[in-house]
Protein backbone atom coordinates (compact mmCIF):
# COMPACT_ATOMS: atom_id res chain seq x y z
CA UNK A 1 0.00 0.00 0.00
CA UNK A 2 1.07 3.55 -0.84
CA UNK A 3 2.59 5.74 2.16
CA UNK A 4 0.16 8.90 3.16
CA UNK A 5 2.28 11.47 4.37
CA UNK A 6 0.94 14.69 6.57
CA UNK A 7 2.72 17.71 7.61
CA UNK A 8 4.23 15.82 10.34
CA UNK A 9 4.01 11.54 10.48
CA UNK A 10 4.40 9.57 7.07
CA UNK A 11 2.59 6.05 6.99
CA UNK A 12 5.43 3.40 6.04
CA UNK A 13 3.06 0.78 6.68
CA UNK A 14 -0.68 0.77 6.96
CA UNK A 15 -2.55 -2.02 8.93
CA UNK A 16 -6.63 -1.92 9.01
CA UNK A 17 -7.22 -2.99 12.41
CA UNK A 18 -3.60 -2.91 13.92
CA UNK A 19 -2.79 -4.50 17.25
CA UNK A 20 -0.22 -2.07 17.88
CA UNK A 21 0.87 1.29 16.12
CA UNK A 22 5.32 1.63 16.35
CA UNK A 23 6.29 5.29 16.41
CA UNK A 24 9.65 6.18 14.67
CA UNK A 25 12.09 8.28 15.04
CA UNK A 26 15.23 8.81 12.84
CA UNK A 27 18.54 9.44 13.78
CA UNK A 28 20.16 13.49 13.21
CA UNK A 29 19.14 14.42 9.69
CA UNK A 30 18.08 10.56 8.75
CA UNK A 31 15.50 9.88 6.64
CA UNK A 32 12.41 7.80 7.06
CA UNK A 33 13.51 5.54 4.35
CA UNK A 34 15.37 3.56 7.26
CA UNK A 35 12.05 2.50 8.85
CA UNK A 36 10.28 1.98 5.14
CA UNK A 37 13.31 -0.97 4.49
CA UNK A 38 11.90 -2.48 7.97
CA UNK A 39 8.35 -2.57 6.88
CA UNK A 40 8.81 -6.61 5.49
CA UNK A 41 9.82 -7.91 8.62
CA UNK A 42 7.96 -6.18 11.06
CA UNK A 43 5.11 -8.05 12.30
CA UNK A 44 1.59 -7.78 9.73
CA UNK A 45 -0.72 -6.44 12.61
CA UNK A 46 1.93 -3.68 13.52
CA UNK A 47 1.39 -0.22 11.82
CA UNK A 48 4.39 1.74 11.25
CA UNK A 49 4.76 5.32 10.97
CA UNK A 50 7.71 7.80 11.39
CA UNK A 51 7.99 11.52 12.86
CA UNK A 52 8.92 13.68 9.96
CA UNK A 53 10.69 16.69 11.69
CA UNK A 54 11.49 20.73 10.33
CA UNK A 55 14.47 20.67 8.15
CA UNK A 56 13.57 17.33 6.29
CA UNK A 57 11.22 16.31 3.15
CA UNK A 58 8.57 18.67 2.36
CA UNK A 59 9.59 20.50 5.47
CA UNK A 60 13.13 20.92 4.03
CA UNK A 61 13.28 24.79 4.54
CA UNK A 62 10.76 25.09 7.72
CA UNK A 63 12.78 26.72 10.68
CA UNK A 64 14.56 24.05 12.97
CA UNK A 65 14.01 23.32 16.50
CA UNK A 66 16.70 25.19 18.57
CA UNK A 67 15.38 24.22 22.05
CA UNK A 68 14.22 20.61 23.34
CA UNK A 69 10.74 21.61 25.10
CA UNK A 70 8.92 23.65 22.36
CA UNK A 71 10.48 20.34 20.32
CA UNK A 72 8.72 17.61 22.50
CA UNK A 73 5.53 19.51 22.93
CA UNK A 74 5.10 20.10 19.38
CA UNK A 75 5.94 16.50 18.40
CA UNK A 76 3.41 15.33 21.11
CA UNK A 77 0.50 17.17 19.92
CA UNK A 78 1.00 16.30 16.32
CA UNK A 79 1.19 12.72 17.57
CA UNK A 80 -1.98 12.79 20.27
CA UNK A 81 -4.13 11.18 17.43
CA UNK A 82 -2.02 7.93 17.13
CA UNK A 83 -1.40 7.67 20.88
CA UNK A 84 -5.38 6.66 22.53
CA UNK A 85 -4.65 3.19 21.55
CA UNK A 86 -1.73 0.52 21.97
CA UNK A 87 1.85 1.81 20.91
CA UNK A 88 5.37 1.78 21.15
CA UNK A 89 8.41 4.32 20.29
CA UNK A 90 11.22 3.28 18.43
CA UNK A 91 14.40 6.26 18.05
CA UNK A 92 17.98 5.82 17.24
CA UNK A 93 20.80 8.15 18.20
CA UNK A 94 19.06 11.70 18.05
CA UNK A 95 15.68 9.65 17.79
CA UNK A 96 16.49 7.89 20.85
CA UNK A 97 16.61 10.94 22.53
CA UNK A 98 13.27 12.76 21.51
CA UNK A 99 11.42 8.92 21.56
CA UNK A 100 12.29 8.92 25.56
CA UNK A 101 11.00 12.40 25.99
CA UNK A 102 7.77 11.24 24.42
CA UNK A 103 6.99 8.16 25.97
CA UNK A 104 7.35 10.47 29.22
CA UNK A 105 4.05 12.30 28.48
CA UNK A 106 2.41 9.78 26.39
CA UNK A 107 2.59 7.37 29.18
CA UNK A 108 1.31 9.97 31.85
CA UNK A 109 -1.65 11.14 29.31
CA UNK A 110 -2.54 7.75 27.94
CA UNK A 111 -2.08 5.01 30.69
CA UNK A 112 -1.32 2.03 29.81
CA UNK A 113 -1.40 2.88 25.76
CA UNK A 114 2.73 3.34 25.56
CA UNK A 115 3.96 -0.41 25.87
CA UNK A 116 7.61 0.05 25.12
CA UNK A 117 10.20 2.41 24.50
CA UNK A 118 13.06 0.98 21.84
CA UNK A 119 15.77 3.08 22.07
CA UNK A 120 18.87 2.16 19.96
CA UNK A 121 22.75 4.02 19.52
CA UNK A 122 21.71 6.37 22.25
CA UNK A 123 23.03 6.99 25.87
CA UNK A 124 21.22 7.38 28.58
CA UNK A 125 20.25 10.97 30.12
CA UNK A 126 22.99 10.59 32.94
CA UNK A 127 26.16 9.82 30.28
CA UNK A 128 27.99 12.86 29.73
CA UNK A 129 28.22 14.38 25.75
CA UNK A 130 31.93 13.13 24.79
CA UNK A 131 33.62 16.44 23.95
CA UNK A 132 34.77 18.54 21.47
CA UNK A 133 30.94 18.60 20.25
CA UNK A 134 30.56 18.05 16.91
CA UNK A 135 28.30 21.30 16.21
CA UNK A 136 30.75 23.47 17.62
CA UNK A 137 33.14 22.22 14.63
CA UNK A 138 34.36 24.56 11.49
CA UNK A 139 32.44 24.21 8.40
CA UNK A 140 35.02 21.99 6.90
CA UNK A 141 35.71 19.64 9.92
CA UNK A 142 32.20 19.20 10.74
CA UNK A 143 31.63 18.39 6.68
CA UNK A 144 34.46 15.78 7.50
CA UNK A 145 32.90 14.24 11.23
CA UNK A 146 29.88 13.36 9.37
CA UNK A 147 31.40 11.66 6.83
CA UNK A 148 33.55 9.26 8.81
CA UNK A 149 30.09 8.89 11.03
CA UNK A 150 28.76 7.19 8.53
CA UNK A 151 24.94 7.09 7.38
CA UNK A 152 24.94 9.57 5.00
CA UNK A 153 25.65 8.49 1.34
CA UNK A 154 28.65 8.90 0.31
CA UNK A 155 27.54 10.41 -3.41
CA UNK A 156 25.54 12.95 -1.68
CA UNK A 157 29.38 14.67 -0.48
CA UNK A 158 30.04 15.26 -4.17
CA UNK A 159 26.42 17.54 -4.67
CA UNK A 160 27.66 20.92 -3.06
CA UNK A 161 24.18 22.34 -3.34
CA UNK A 162 21.99 19.37 -2.02
CA UNK A 163 24.64 19.28 0.67
CA UNK A 164 24.28 23.24 1.73
CA UNK A 165 20.61 22.20 1.85
CA UNK A 166 20.79 19.40 4.22
CA UNK A 167 24.22 19.95 6.52
CA UNK A 168 22.06 22.71 8.42
CA UNK A 169 19.36 20.19 9.44
CA UNK A 170 22.17 17.64 10.78
CA UNK A 171 23.86 20.35 12.52
CA UNK A 172 20.91 21.65 14.08
CA UNK A 173 19.72 17.83 15.06
CA UNK A 174 23.47 16.95 16.43
CA UNK A 175 23.25 20.10 18.54
CA UNK A 176 20.14 19.11 20.41
CA UNK A 177 21.42 15.50 20.50
CA UNK A 178 24.60 16.78 22.50
CA UNK A 179 23.29 19.05 24.54
CA UNK A 180 20.73 16.69 25.80
CA UNK A 181 21.05 15.74 29.56
CA UNK A 182 18.91 14.43 32.60
CA UNK A 183 15.61 16.84 32.58
CA UNK A 184 13.74 14.62 34.70
CA UNK A 185 13.04 13.60 38.61
CA UNK A 186 11.23 10.62 37.88
CA UNK A 187 11.73 7.22 35.89
CA UNK A 188 9.26 6.65 32.71
CA UNK A 189 6.49 4.18 33.50
CA UNK A 190 7.53 2.12 30.46
CA UNK A 191 9.60 -1.09 30.08
CA UNK A 192 12.67 -0.07 27.85
CA UNK A 193 14.50 -2.41 25.22
CA UNK A 194 18.02 -0.32 24.40
CA UNK A 195 20.04 -1.37 21.79
CA UNK A 196 23.60 -1.36 20.95
CA UNK A 197 26.52 -2.62 19.07
CA UNK A 198 29.78 -3.26 20.08
CA UNK A 199 31.66 -2.45 16.72
CA UNK A 200 29.60 1.31 17.31
CA UNK A 201 32.70 4.57 18.12
CA UNK A 202 29.61 6.83 19.15
CA UNK A 203 27.50 5.17 21.64
CA UNK A 204 29.00 1.83 23.67
CA UNK A 205 27.45 -1.03 26.29
CA UNK A 206 28.72 1.29 28.83
CA UNK A 207 26.99 4.78 27.53
CA UNK A 208 23.93 2.71 27.20
CA UNK A 209 24.06 0.32 30.28
CA UNK A 210 22.63 3.54 32.46
CA UNK A 211 19.04 3.10 30.79
CA UNK A 212 18.14 0.92 34.15
CA UNK A 213 18.05 3.82 35.83
CA UNK A 214 15.40 5.83 33.81
CA UNK A 215 12.51 3.59 33.94
CA UNK A 216 10.22 2.36 36.89
CA UNK A 217 9.38 -1.17 34.58
CA UNK A 218 11.90 -3.41 33.31
CA UNK A 219 14.96 -2.60 30.99
CA UNK A 220 17.00 -4.82 28.77
CA UNK A 221 20.17 -4.01 27.14
CA UNK A 222 20.94 -5.97 23.80
CA UNK A 223 23.98 -6.43 21.81
CA UNK A 224 23.65 -6.15 17.57
CA UNK A 225 26.08 -6.11 14.87
CA UNK A 226 26.40 -3.75 12.72
CA UNK A 227 28.43 -0.19 14.15
CA UNK A 228 26.38 2.88 14.58
CA UNK A 229 23.98 2.72 11.80
CA UNK A 230 23.33 -0.71 12.70
CA UNK A 231 19.54 -0.09 11.93
CA UNK A 232 20.39 0.51 8.15
CA UNK A 233 22.75 -2.04 7.87
CA UNK A 234 21.06 -5.10 9.69
CA UNK A 235 17.60 -4.64 10.04
CA UNK A 236 17.02 -7.78 10.30
CA UNK A 237 18.23 -8.57 13.46
CA UNK A 238 16.62 -5.04 14.79
CA UNK A 239 12.96 -6.10 13.66
CA UNK A 240 13.12 -9.67 15.08
CA UNK A 241 13.37 -8.03 18.47
CA UNK A 242 11.37 -5.51 17.77
CA UNK A 243 8.58 -8.46 17.12
CA UNK A 244 9.53 -10.60 19.83
CA UNK A 245 8.74 -7.75 22.10
CA UNK A 246 5.69 -6.35 20.79
CA UNK A 247 4.05 -9.77 21.21
CA UNK A 248 4.44 -8.89 25.18
CA UNK A 249 1.23 -6.74 24.84
CA UNK A 250 -0.27 -8.44 27.14
CA UNK A 251 1.04 -6.43 30.07
CA UNK A 252 3.47 -8.40 31.08
CA UNK A 253 7.30 -6.83 31.04
CA UNK A 254 9.36 -9.68 31.54
CA UNK A 255 11.97 -10.47 29.48
CA UNK A 256 10.65 -12.47 26.08
CA UNK A 257 14.29 -13.65 25.66
CA UNK A 258 17.49 -12.41 23.71
CA UNK A 259 15.56 -12.27 19.93
CA UNK A 260 18.90 -11.94 17.25
CA UNK A 261 21.46 -10.47 19.02
CA UNK A 262 22.79 -12.28 21.82
CA UNK A 263 21.55 -12.67 25.56
CA UNK A 264 20.45 -9.83 27.35
CA UNK A 265 21.20 -7.79 30.08
CA UNK A 266 17.91 -7.80 32.50
CA UNK A 267 18.06 -4.65 34.22
CA UNK A 268 15.46 -3.62 37.17
CA UNK A 269 16.55 -0.75 40.21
Amino acid sequence: MAATVDKWVMTLKAVAEPASTLLCFPYAGGSPETFRAWCGGIADDVEVLCVILPGRGRRLREPRYERWQPLVEDVFEALSPHLNRRHAFYGHSFGGRLAYELARLASAEYPGMTRRLFVSGCRSPDMPQRRPYMYQMTESDFRGAVGKMGGTPAELFEHERLLRLLLPTVRSEIRLAEIWNHRHAAAVDVPITALYSPDDPIESQQTMRGWRRFTKRHCELLEVPGGHFFVDSHPEYVTEIVNTRLGSFNGDDRSFGSGSGGSPEDQRD
